[in-house]
């Protein structure tokens, strides 16, 4: 309707007839939200691509998220940092979402190009190159596979056993998966000879096909292409070649390295400097389009931004060039301000800004002013819309209005009616004097126009729209299906149940009586070695080391120790089982106080957040609020990594607290955490009568005494505090909630004493370490657990290098990141010599302000350390992994860690998590210093560290170790020693069977305990499943069916993954099912002698002797004694497998029937 109203304006005419003809006009008067409305009628009206310029990426991102809610297909060219120096790895997040949008345009997939100056003067690509390397597979296409693998490695890609990120293809027999960087979702093609037969999306975790596809692009994985690893070096080679003089011999030192590493067969990861020797035209995103609908917006932010870019560009260069990484030749990367000037002659252009600015350097065709204003969103609240939305109808505005959700927008237009107004929500409403058109959607604010009587208005996000809310829920589901022992490698430790803890050693075909099996050969102490045939994969699980792995200790074979162990551990199961659900009981009696329903103001207090929440943060909101409307006391623990929001979950908790006339109250570990929770909660209840105070060593005594006083007479609602709360002097006039943040770094004596100040108290306790999902399963009974786990919306990821310590590349870094406003972490984990690293950093950065921060230092030194971090007056903090308990700086965007490989994946993992919190970009860099050999483990990580940069399996790696942490915050310390004794994996199996037991469950008889051994060729041969993790994934994956359906499922699977399976694979599956029948009869092990099946069962009784015989007329034999035993012969044709399955099913049979009842006397 707005639209229709633009486009009769003169002012609109205007503009759309320069469109015509090329070069720039100016339009004036129209702020950004106005200014989106225009751009989005300007396309659907000329039918050509808008390319929107933006001074920076976060304005770019607003645009397209507004011309996607405006019914535009759009997406953002983000600039990207080229990798000019030698780095062992590093993430290419930005390259893919670069390449994505080219393959979209190629593809005519895209209305709108949003993107910043940066990256618009970045060369990229050329269009025909692009073109070159871009292919389309369709079903029924005859493509060789051999040929296909060619294009893709000319493409930029990187093979892998299995695929998990964009950029990588992998092969297995007929099926070749790949992930275009312009693909929702990874690809599987599966072939025909050579013909392509069928294809399909498949999911990345689960790694299972999802919905078939009709035809893939398959686009370039890089910007710079070379093809194989031959073509470069020669291309290089041949530069050199022509070069004379001195240029040759600076050319020569410039490639020196790459060529070195070419001619061992590896692709360097640092190959854009070649870009001028590649690609002799260089382009720009521009070039991928045609008579675009070019806008630049803001010209003046756009100056400004394009010069600190420059600047900083010319600064790096220089060093490079200095340094002889770069060369003349070497240095063709970017376009300059000029260059966009006569880009916008060329083009038919449009420049705006908010109000009239000098724009000299463009000969501008025609000047438009179109005056209009800007439109604050307006929160749900009917009473405020109506204000804002009377006025304009008595003026005679035909007004739209974007209402969210599709059943906000229902809900609106049924308040509005009732009402009075002539509202519709049709898309094509006529305009009219005084009508009210509402829409779904979003915009990030509305404006009204003057000139055209008409006005838009937007309510305020709120969570996620209906696509990605189901997209996520879908990935949801198959969190658990990562075994622990998929990336398992010979040389790692795991546990196996009744032997203890081993060193794994390798899969091992070995052939016993005439069958063929596989078998996973385990060290133990001394050279005992076990062999544990894969039928039996779960009694094996991974263990992980507590701390370094240098100090494991192998148990020794058929030893009484492991024995001892696990009985140990099993009583202590026991015993926290049962103290557990003692507890629950116990809160389960209490009194507590149910809190009222969600009022008006609680609403209200929600809608004022300024960020949009997650699924995961409304749904523990909902959760906690549910908890505290029944009657008795809440018990909640609400987990979730450093920055996921849990502190605004806890707020509303704390504000229905209050609505229902309650007091809060808030612990946090340290003054300074406490500090910065009591300012949150002032800024966000300012609008609010709520009355906050804080009781730490930041108040004075006298401060505190008033504090005291309020708390007991009920004027003060919520107090935060440290454990000074806890002392005899604070008494509450009507406590209602208590929160503790953090509680893994309270002591036990303190939380003993929460326990007892507080009973009948509703409590929430929020934890940052994660809480691994399995024990969450079998803590779900006794504490109630919220998990939090998607970060916020607006976080970016974080450009992750890895390289070798070199001051010249940090300095860099840290210097690039000041230029921007923003502060450095600089990790170094020594605390002896952290003052001469201080100084070090101080020299590399002259002019910086340098603050340290340790553990060694006490509460009152860290403080204003802190104080300073947050207010900026520190530009770099030095300090050692104390920061990742620390408290959160948005500005702090770049952290750079000495000696990565001496750090754990996990540890790493949280500290990057420590950047990147706004809507940033952050970098970080994790060096290690080349010693004179790395020692074995740190070669380990660091490949594992590389691995990282992509995320995936690195990921996986990090979890494990965050699993034992997280693990031993929640069930204390006395529980972690025993968990290290027996290894995660069997702990956790143990408690379950503890809990069970303890709530007077029947015990299921777990297949675990029956072992069978027939002649029966069941393995997983090569051609089949070619690498060896892949295997074992397999082998897991098989020995953890319990039901027949689980049987079909892992089928489907392997068919999915692998193709059709061999009969070997087949009988592997029917084994494992058999276990599960024979242990649900009560046989605990079956083995083939010759031709006789012997069954070992627990106890005989005449019954079933007496069916059996009937059944198998006579060929069943029984044995009594200390262990009884069934046999049976075999007849000469049947498999031996279809005979036992037949026994078993007798067996279950009797069992089941009937008893007689005997008489009673």
């Amino acid at each position: 309707m707005y639209e229709a109203l633009l486009k009769a304006a003169p002012e609109y005419q205007k503009i759309a007839a320069s469109f015509a003809k090329p070069g720039p006009a100016a339009l004036f008067g129209l702020p950004p939200a106005g200014r989106a409305l225009l751009y989005a009628a300007l396309q659907k009206d000329l039918g050509r691509v808008l390319c929107i310029v933006t001074p920076g990426e976060a304005e770019a991102t607003h645009f397209a998220e507004d011309l996607k809610a405006l019914g535009l297909t759009a997406a953002v060219f983000p600039p990207r940092d080229f990798m000019l120096r030698p780095v062992e790895g590093a993430g290419r997040e930005y390259e893919y979402r670069r390449l994505s949008v080219l393959g979209q345009l190629a593809g005519g997939r895209l209305n709108a190009v949003c993107v910043p100056a940066e990256a618009l003067l970045q060369y990229t690509v050329p269009r025909d190159e692009f073109l070159r390397n871009t292919l389309t597979l369709k079903p029924g296409m005859v493509y060789n596979r051999e040929a296909l693998v060619e294009r893709l490695f000319a493409a930029g890609y990187v093979r892998r056993s299995q695929v998990d990120g964009p950029g990588q293809f992998s092969v297995r027999g007929d099926i070749v998966d790949i992930y275009a960087p312009d693909m929702r979702q990874p690809a599987r093609v599966e072939y025909w000879d050579d013909e392509i037969d069928s294809m399909a999306s498949f999911d990345l975790l689960t790694q299972r096909r999802d919905g078939a596809l009709e035809k893939i692009y398959l686009s370039p994985a890089r910007e710079v292409l070379f093809g194989s690893t031959e073509e470069t070096a020669e291309a290089l080679r041949a530069a050199v070649k022509k070069a004379r003089g001195k240029h040759r011999t600076a050319l020569e030192k410039a490639t020196e390295a790459d060529l070195s590493q070419l001619d061992s067969g590896l692709m360097p990861e640092a190959m854009d400097k070649y870009y001028g020797i590649r690609y002799p035209q260089p382009a720009t995103l521009l070039d991928h389009l045609d008579s675009p609908i070019f806008v630049l917006d803001e010209v003046g932010g756009i100056r400004d931004a394009q010069k600190a870019t420059e600047f900083r560009r010319s600064e790096e260069l220089t060093g490079l060039l200095e340094e002889g990484v770069l060369c003349p030749g070497l240095d063709v990367l970017y376009q300059t301000m000029d260059d966009l000037v006569i880009a916008a002659q060329k083009q038919s252009t449009l420049l705006c800004e908010n109000f009239l600015r000098g724009m000299n350097e463009f000969k501008l065709k025609d000047l438009i002013n179109a005056e209009a204003f800007a439109a604050p969103n307006w929160n749900g609240d009917l009473a405020s819309l109506r204000e804002d939305l009377d006025p304009l109808i008595a003026q005679g505005y035909a007004v739209t209005l974007f209402s969210g959700t599709p059943k906000g927008a229902a809900a609106l237009t049924r308040d509005l009616a009732d009402k009075g107004y002539s509202v519709s929500m049709s898309r094509d409403v006529r305009p009219a004097k005084g009508i009210v058109q509402v829409l779904p959607g979003h915009l990030t604010a509305g404006c009204t126009f003057p000139f055209a009587h008409a006005a838009v208005l937007s309510s305020r996000r709120h969570g996620l729209d209906e696509e990605t809310a189901a997209e996520t829920k879908k990935r949801k589901k198959n969190k658990n299906a990562l075994s622990s022992l998929s990336d398992i490698k010979p040389g790692d430790y795991v546990v196996h149940q009744s032997h203890g803890i081993g060193m794994y050693a390798g899969i091992q075909r070995l052939e016993v009586q005439g069958a063929i099996k596989d078998y996973l050969k385990v060290q133990y102490s001394g050279s005992d070695v076990l062999y544990v045939p894969v039928t039996q994969l779960d009694l094996l699980s991974r263990y992980t080391a507590p701390d370094d792995e240098e100090k494991v200790k192998l148990a020794k074979l058929g030893g009484a120790e492991w024995q001892r162990t696990r009985a140990k551990v099993k009583k202590a199961t026991e015993e926290m089982a049962q103290e557990l659900i003692e507890l629950y009981a116990r809160r389960r009696q209490a009194q507590g106080y149910a809190f009222p329903p969600d009022g008006d103001w609680q609403n209200d207090f929600e809608t004022r957040f300024e960020y949009d929440e997650t699924d995961d943060q409304l749904n523990a909101t909902a959760e906690i609020k549910k908890d505290m409307e029944k009657t008795y006391p809440m018990d909640r623990l609400l987990c979730g990594d450093v920055g996921v929001g849990k502190t605004e979950v806890a707020l509303r908790a704390a504000f229905k607290c209050v609505m229902g006339g309650k007091q809060c109250a808030i612990l946090a570990p340290t003054t300074l955490l406490a500090w910065q929770h009591y300012n949150t909660i002032l800024s966000r209840m300012e609008a609010f009568p709520v009355k906050v105070e804080m009781m730490s060593r930041f108040r004075t005594a006298k401060q505190q005494k008033e504090t005291l006083r309020g708390l007991q007479s009920g004027s003060v609602d919520i107090v935060v505090g440290t454990h000074r709360l806890l002392s005899k002097d604070v008494k509450f006039h009507d406590l209602g909630l208590v929160i503790i943040d953090e509680e893994q770094r309270f002591g036990v004596k303190h939380k003993e004493k929460l326990k007892e100040n507080f009973i009948g108290v509703d409590m929430l306790t929020l934890s940052a370490t994660p809480i691994p999902r399995t024990l969450n399963m079998a803590m779900s009974g006794i504490r109630d657990l919220s998990t939090i786990e998607q970060p916020p919306i607006e976080r970016q990821p974080v450009e992750t290098f890895v390289l070798e310590y070199n001051d010249v590349i940090l300095a860099e870094a840290m210097k690039k990141e000041l230029a921007r406003g923003g502060q450095v972490y600089y990790l170094h984990n020594r605390v002896d010599n952290i003052e001469s690293t201080a100084a070090h950093v101080s020299q590399l950065v002259p002019g910086a302000r340098v603050g340290i921060a340790h553990g060694k230092m006490t509460e009152e030194e860290l403080n204003p350390v802190w104080q300073h971090l947050l207010n900026g007056e520190i530009d770099i903090l030095v300090c050692t992994t104390l920061i990742e308990t620390g408290i959160d700086v948005r500005n702090c965007n770049t952290l750079i860690i000495e000696d990565a490989d001496r750090m754990g994946l996990a540890q790493l993992y949280q500290i990057r998590g420590r950047v990147g919190r706004s809507g940033r970009k952050a970098y970080a860099y994790f060096t290690f210093r080349r010693d004179k050999t790395l020692s074995d483990i740190a070669q380990k990580r660091l490949s594992a560290i590389r691995e990282f940069t992509a995320f995936g399996s690195g990921f996986r790696i990090a979890m494990r170790d965050l699993q034992i942490r997280g693990a031993g915050s929640l069930l204390g310390h006395s529980q972690h020693g025993h968990m290290e004794a027996v290894g995660y994996d069997l702990y956790v199996k143990m408690l379950n069977q503890a809990i069970a037991r303890a709530k007077g469950e029947p015990l299921q008889r777990d297949k675990s305990e029956c072992l069978v051994d027939l002649r029966v060729d069941a393995f997983i041969p090569e051609k089949y499943i070619a690498d060896g993790p892949g295997r074992i994934e397999a082998y897991k994956r098989i020995a953890a069916i319990q039901t027949p359906e689980d049987a079909a499922d892992v089928l489907d699977e392997l068919i999915d993954r692998y193709g059709d399976p061999p009969p070997s694979v087949s009988d592997l599956v029917n084994v494992s099912l058999v276990r599960v029948q024979a242990a649900a009869v009560g046989v605990y092990e079956v083995t083939q002698k010759k031709d006789t099946l012997l069954l070992q069962v627990e106890e005989l009784d005449l019954g079933m002797i007496r069916g059996l015989l009937i059944a198998f007329n006579g060929r069943v034999t029984a044995g009594a004694g200390a262990k009884p035993y069934l046999s049976v012969t075999l007849q000469p044709d049947e498999k031996p497998l279809e005979l036992l399955q037949r026994i078993l099913k007798a067996m279950g049979e009797i069992l089941n029937e009937p008893k007689p009842v005997k008489n009673q006397k």
